[in-house]
Parts: C-alpha cells; structure tokens; sequence
C-alpha cells in the first residue's frame, strides 16, 4: 500500500499541473462577412401617357358675344386673358380658330369623332395669336359641338388645350351657318 500512497502522491502535483495548463489557443475569430447591400428596387415605370379626353379641362370658361362681323366664342380664365377664341366671320361665311401664342404650322383638333389637322398660320392683329379658317358648313365644327363633353386644340410648340363643349361654341356656329 505505501506503494500506491507514494503513487497517489506523486500524482497529485502532476494532476494540480494539469489543471494549470490553459485551454488550448482558438483560432482568432474571423472579422464578420460584409452584409450584402440591399436588392436595389428598379425604378417604378413611368406612368402611361394619358389620353387627351382623360385630361383635366384647361382651367377656364367660355364667354359669347356678338360684335359688328358676328359672334365670338372666347375661352379663358377671364375677359382679358383669351386662349382660344371661335369667330364668326357672317359675310365671309366662316369660323376663325384663333389659339394664343404664334407657331407657323398646323392646327389639330381632337374630338371623340377623330382628329383632324386645320392649315394654320399667324393671325392678323395686335394679339399675337395661330389662326385656322374652316368654312361654317365643315363637319368638324359639328363633331366639336357633339364631342362628349370636351375636344382639344394642339398646336406644335404649345401647350395642349382641352377645352370643354359649352353652348358657345354651337350658337358661333350656328351664326355662321345662318
């Protein structure tokens, strides 16, 4: 037995060693991956063109008056602020489409009917303005007097009117006509 107690007592500071020893050295940890940036998001499509009959109006109101070569349909946001004007010319048995601003080319005008192109060309006058004659008997007139609730007026290089169907626009026509 004293062999095993010498043992048991050699093995005791062998054993306190043991424990002195440190857990083995881990790897240093790796630096954490970078986060991926987030899923760029596309760019929503650009909205579709809208139609001209789903536009807003042009803000604005018709007036009518009768002066001494007819009558005159003016649309505008007041008396003195015209951006288009329908005349009656009686003696020379037409309608004048007058549309504020100068631009040498054509005049469109866009009903639920269709659209159709007027030759157009500076108006004489103080008032800088692009004018369109049509005789007072042109279907059009009357597809822009029937057009369901409203008509538009383009001229290239300004901006687009879309101008509501008010009785104005019938009686300068009917003017005309009579």
């Amino acid at each position: 037995m004293r062999l095993s107690l010498s043992c048991a007592a050699l093995a005791t500071p062998i054993l306190l060693l043991a424990g002195c020893v440190g857990a083995p050295e881990r790897p240093p940890a790796a630096a954490p991956a970078p986060r991926p940036a987030p899923p760029v998001q596309p760019a929503p499509p650009p909205p579709a063109p809208v139609e001209w009959q789903d536009r807003a109006t042009t803000p604005g109101d018709w007036r009518y008056q009768v002066d001494g070569t007819g009558s005159v349909a003016l649309f505008g946001a007041g008396p003195q602020s015209s951006l288009f004007i329908l005349r009656c010319d009686k003696v020379a048995r037409q309608v004048r489409a007058l549309r504020s601003g100068i631009v040498q080319t054509a005049m469109t005008v866009r009903t639920s009917y269709g659209a159709v192109s007027w030759p157009a060309g500076a108006a004489a006058g103080t008032v800088p303005a692009t004018q369109a004659s049509r005789a007072a008997n042109d279907a059009t007139l009357d597809q822009i007097a029937y057009s369901r609730g409203r008509f538009a007026v383009e001229v290239q290089g300004l901006e687009t009117l879309i101008l509501p169907v008010w009785a104005e626009v019938s009686r300068v026509v009917e003017d005309c006509r009579g």
